[in-house]
């Protein structure tokens, strides 16, 4: 939980700072959990499906966190 998230009031900078650090966290996640779905391949379809799911989820809350940051004016593009 972020300064953020608890309401405390923050100079913009500070705000950045978290909401960046956020997304790369988000972002190394994504990467994590999209090569979870090859180590699963070998335990069923089933396991590749959830694999899949819970990649999609983390992929869909890093773009969440890009979104803000672009609303922001801050561009972290590879």
């Amino acid at each position: 939980m972020t300064l953020l998230d608890m309401g405390v009031p923050v100079n913009p900078s500070v705000a950045h700072a978290e909401l960046i650090a956020t997304f790369k966290r988000a972002r190394a996640d994504a990467a994590h959990k999209f090569g979870l779905i090859n180590a699963a391949r070998q335990k069923g379809p089933k396991a590749v499906q959830a694999a899949a799911e819970t990649a999609a989820k983390a992929a869909k809350r890093r773009d969440s966190y890009a979104k803000k940051l672009d609303a922001l004016g801050v561009s972290l593009t590879d």
